[in-house]
């Protein structure tokens, strides 16, 4: 007869615990193929428990396949291949690093997020819950009334005049990348800005596109190096690059135009940071200017609203949009309803435009204390700033090396980020220069921060 030590069972129930070595018994051998297991009453009474808590043993291994329930025969061991029933030794699992937290994040481009307007979010959100309706499934393009208040704002505040069906809400930027890769197909190749950022063709590239870097001179995307890279589709910052902040002029942009028409080529307008603009007129986009339905419009709400938004558009032509649709529409959308419908209100109640003026004056502020602040420290040797983002580009006074400076700083807890790090193509004249990102850098901080960096490039 069966024998088990019960007392053995470390807390589990007394039903599992036997389910447990009778499994065990039926994978090492000890309990062959086709043998009949002893009845629920003989086997109770010989373990001391109830025939329920047998039942419910055997219950399980019969839900599982080990045996097999004949009627008014009994239960018999099912056969099965001990070769894959032996558990090996499990491989160790590396362990998760944790967050590093920095003393001072120059790299990360998020935005301070103590700018989000909790309050109002929080009303909308009750008010949102309070009607119903934020458990629905949303269509793959995302709410029409999303859509509509996004259309809305287009028109309004960047002179593009598009369509709600034309857009299609994801789960931030770079969720659409993929879609747009896979709408493109992987036959496509597709031509970054180089510098540029290193997201963009880390996404095309492992979604299996071929990538071609095109260098930038003082206007953007150099067309001559596009025609001359075989190009079927080409992502580009024409308002503000990041991170050298270049702005794409007029005739450039017709050119960049000219190329995608005769090229029978795409355009990703990617208008990441544009709305923060701190000198003359907002540049207007590349897709208000584009008669052929040549350009992709994208945009997120990370940088406007919160890091933790991850909420992103795009504008399809309608080139794309039907194919979009036919080839792609099986996709579920990726941003849940109740977030959806609270940026539509927030977005249509005329909220938006106030908490952006609001922010615009905050990071103004920010700006001209960290330029003046930076522009007079012994390791600086010339600032590059356009009048608009939430980073600039800084020369320094040495000339060590960009990785031995980074690990220096690293190891004493600074976080910064090199212009040499965007390139795909090494440059020597990317060298000694940081994109510094000042969205979360407190101007009361500033003393610490100037320290921290003093030592780091050794000029205390």
């Amino acid at each position: 007869m069966l024998t088990y030590d019960l007392e053995a069972r470390e807390g589990l129930p007394l039903y599992e615990y036997l389910y447990r070595r009778l499994r065990d018994d039926i994978l090492n051998g000890t309990l062959a193929a086709w043998e009949r297991l002893p009845s629920k009453r003989a086997l109770a009474e010989h373990l001391r428990v109830s025939v329920v808590t047998v039942e419910g043993a055997y219950q399980q291994l019969e839900a599982e396949g080990y045996v097999d329930a004949r009627p008014r025969l009994g239960f018999f061991v099912s056969p099965v291949d001990r070769r894959l029933a032996a558990a090996p030794e499990g491989a160790p699992v590396p362990a998760e690093e944790p967050p590093r937290s920095w003393r001072l994040d120059l790299k990360s481009g998020q935005a301070d997020p103590s700018f989000f307007p909790s309050a109002l979010w929080a009303r909308l959100t009750r008010q949102v819950l309070s009607e119903g309706g934020h458990m629905a499934p949303a269509p793959h393009q995302g709410l029409p009334v999303l859509r509509e208040a996004i259309a809305r704002d287009l028109r309004d505040f960047k002179g593009m005049t598009v369509s709600p069906e034309q857009i299609v809400v994801g789960a931030g930027a770079e969720y659409l990348y993929l879609l747009l890769a896979q709408l493109l197909g992987r036959e496509a190749v597709i031509a970054l800005e180089d510098p540029g950022y290193p997201k963009i063709r880390q996404v095309y590239g492992k979604w299996g596109a071929a990538c071609r870097p095109i260098p930038l001179d003082g206007q953007g995307m150099d067309p001559e190096a596009l025609y001359a890279s075989g190009a079927t589709a080409a992502h580009l910052s024409p308002a503000h690059h990041y991170p050298t902040g270049i702005v794409t002029p007029i005739a450039r942009r017709q050119a960049l135009l000219r190329w995608a028409e005769e090229a029978d080529g795409i355009i990703i307008e990617d208008d990441y940071d544009s709305e923060f603009r701190f000198t003359g007129r907002p540049i207007p986009t590349l897709q208000s200017i584009d008669a052929r339905g040549r350009v992709v419009y994208m945009n997120t709400f990370s940088q406007t609203i919160s890091p933790s938004m991850r909420v992103g558009f795009m504008v399809l032509p309608p080139r794309l949009l039907e194919r979009c649709r036919r080839e792609l529409g099986f996709y579920a959308s990726t941003v849940p309803t109740l977030e959806q419908q609270v940026l539509a209100r927030f977005l249509g109640g005329g909220w938006y435009e106030q908490h952006l003026s609001r922010t615009r004056k905050k990071y103004r502020l920010r700006r001209e204390a960290v330029l003046e602040r930076f522009a007079l420290c012994p390791f600086a040797a010339s600032l590059t700033d356009r009048g608009a983002g939430l980073h600039f580009l800084l020369r320094l006074n040495t000339e060590e090396d960009d990785e031995a400076l980074r690990r220096r700083a690293e190891g004493l807890g600074v976080r910064l980020g090199f212009l040499s790090e965007y390139a795909a193509v090494p440059n020597p004249a990317y060298d000694h220069t940081l994109v510094v990102n000042y969205a979360g850098l407190n101007p009361e901080r500033l003393d610490e921060a100037e320290a921290l960096l003093s030592e780091v490039f050794l000029t205390r």
